[in-house]
């Protein structure tokens, strides 16, 4: 027993797992009397060494970025998804508190199932293809899908583990790790992320080709006494087909294995649902469960009860002794101008309304702040609006404030109209917010729409008509759209010549996205220049051409 109270109420109890990345425990959530587990990383370790900006000033980029990631994550609904309870610092540690979930991680259940039922594998690949089209939905790509980071439930279930972590660690917006390398584990890892390039959906479904033909001939498809052998095997070499290793895989499952693991990420399937529909024909028919944790149950008698092994608990919780539980502290209240009150509402009259929950009287959603533009204190309704983002952004509740300004843009357009100078400067909140949280997807219209409104205007070479197609282009990176993405960024590349920093930035990005789209000359090209720029203009121990160095010794390595 470990004793350690983390963020006040969540006691670690015993090291279940253990990584490069930190430590995951059991432990015991004080305040509602539950088993959950705790996953510590420790951002010191995972920040690399000191920058212009200083390791310290990466470290809070970190912890930032991780609550916010965590945010995100949890709001994806799906059953296959381990549910995120909590997140937030502890000293020097970052934790995530998460559902405990019962059952045995892949890779044990493969070592006890060898050989492993063919019919299995793809109960299993069929799951995690359902929590990888909601996954990338949002979009989010996991990074690191590989049997340790997915559990088989005592009903037969998937349940992924670890979304979200590797991105924090790994984002193409902040770049908090060295660029060229790559999070994730070597044997799993599609061969744009070895590069150290953008990675998109097809990313993760590469892996899920490893993880299938993992399952199905016991080994993984490029194995090597080094990490950086087993990359270059993933680069250059073609993978075994099933069928020479275990003649009675079927011959459409053999083909879609070798598909998901083309090199090339354009040649893999399109999505996650093409991988279920093409798994779909292979499922299961018939037949009943051969014992506990068959991952075919889903499928043969979906939705029904768990088995009664699940509900014994394997871990038993030593009993707590009862001690006082003092009463839950009330929040303090923001100051508000004095109500009048009555004296004392008769039963026909309702008490008077809180203007501050009260949704016909809170400026945030009263309809006559939308209606008329003023709240009913006489002050603009959209200023009064405004100020409640801010306030809001200020205390990181991005999504309440993008909830807010949803509701808020279609109302104030009626009133002020589409063109209004208000309509836009909210326009543009809204999606730099849904940036913020990040909502790609939904941001991505809003500023194709500011971008051709504003280009009408100002021109092609307006500042900010610029700067709404580059966030353009950063939604489409993080979207996985690789051609889209490049397109957009060399077309405002020329409009930065004197803006050496954002130019440096672009073409940085414009190299990983060739990388990630299997164009390794010509990224491995831009690089170069890139480096041979940035040390004239910065010299060369500045972060940007220490981490291009760095990228290109790994290609170098990899023998591109």
């Amino acid at each position: 027993m470990n004793g350690r109270v983390i963020g006040g109420r969540y006691e670690l109890a015993t090291v279940i797992g253990q990584g490069g990345m930190g430590q995951v425990w059991t432990a015991y959530d004080g305040r509602l009397d539950r088993r959950v587990a705790v996953k510590l990383l420790r951002p010191a370790t995972m920040t690399g060494p000191a920058t212009a900006s200083g390791p310290a000033t990466a470290a809070e980029e970190l912890r930032r970025r991780f609550v916010r990631e965590c945010r995100v994550t949890a709001q994806v609904d799906h059953p296959g998804l381990v549910t995120v309870h909590d997140a937030g610092s502890d000293g020097d540690d970052l934790y995530l508190v998460m559902q405990y979930v019962e059952g045995a991680d892949l890779a044990d259940h493969l070592a006890e199932h060898d050989p492993y039922p063919w019919e299995w594998a793809v109960s299993v690949a069929a799951q995690l293809c359902a929590v990888l089209a909601a996954v990338h939905a949002v979009p989010i790509v996991h990074r690191d899908l590989k049997p340790r980071n997915v559990m088989i439930r005592p009903d037969g279930t998937v349940t992924v583990l670890d979304l979200g972590v590797a991105s924090v660690l790994d984002t193409d917006t902040t770049r908090l790790t060295h660029t060229g390398s790559p999070i994730g584990s070597p044997a799993y890892m599609a061969p744009e992320q070895a590069m150290g390039g953008a990675v998109g959906p097809s990313t993760d479904l590469y892996a899920l080709g490893v993880l299938l033909h993992e399952l199905l001939s016991g080994n993984v498809p490029f194995a090597g006494s080094t990490a950086l052998g087993v990359l270059h095997r993933h680069l250059y070499e073609p993978p075994a087909p099933l069928r020479q290793l275990r003649p009675e895989v079927p011959e459409a499952l053999e083909v879609l294995v070798l598909r998901l693991l083309a090199k090339d990420p354009q040649a893999r399937p399109s999505g996650a649902h093409e991988v279920y529909e093409q798994l779909l024909p292979l499922l299961p028919a018939r037949g009943a469960p051969a014992g506990p944790l068959d991952p075919t149950r889903p499928f043969l008698r979906p939705h029904a009860p768990w088995p009664e092994r699940a509900t014994a608990r394997p871990v038993p919780v030593p009993p707590v002794p009862p001690v006082p539980v003092p009463p839950l502290p009330v929040a303090p209240q923001s100051p508000v101008p004095a109500q009048p009150q009555p004296q004392s509402p008769s039963p026909a009259q309702p008490p008077a309304a809180d203007p501050r929950t009260d949704p016909r009287t809170d400026p945030r959603t009263d309809p006559r702040v939308y209606a008329t533009g003023a709240a009913p204190s006489g002050r603009p309704g959209v200023a009064a609006a405004v100020d409640e983002v801010k306030r809001l952004l200020g205390e990181g509740s991005l999504t309440q404030a993008v909830d807010m300004l949803g509701s808020l843009l279609p109302a104030a357009a009626a009133e002020h109209g589409e063109q209004s100078p208000v309509v836009r400067i909210l326009r543009k909140q809204y999606a730099s917010t849904l940036m913020d949280d990040g909502q790609y997807r939904r941001a991505l219209p809003e500023l194709r729409r500011l971008a051709e409104d504003r280009g009408a205007e100002a021109g092609p070479a307006d500042p900010q008509f610029l700067q709404f197609r580059y966030d353009a282009a950063l939604c489409l990176e993080q979207l996985g759209e690789t051609a889209a993405a490049l397109a957009e960024f060399r077309a405002v590349l020329p409009y930065y010549e004197r803006d050496p920093a954002r130019a440096f930035d672009i073409r940085q990005r414009i190299g990983l996205l060739l990388l990630a789209a299997g164009e390794h000359a010509a990224g491995r090209e831009e690089l170069q220049r890139l480096l041979f720029d940035a040390e004239r203009a910065y010299g060369p121990y500045h972060p940007l051409p220490v981490d291009l160095r760095r990228a290109l010794d790994h290609q170098r390595q990899l023998g591109l």
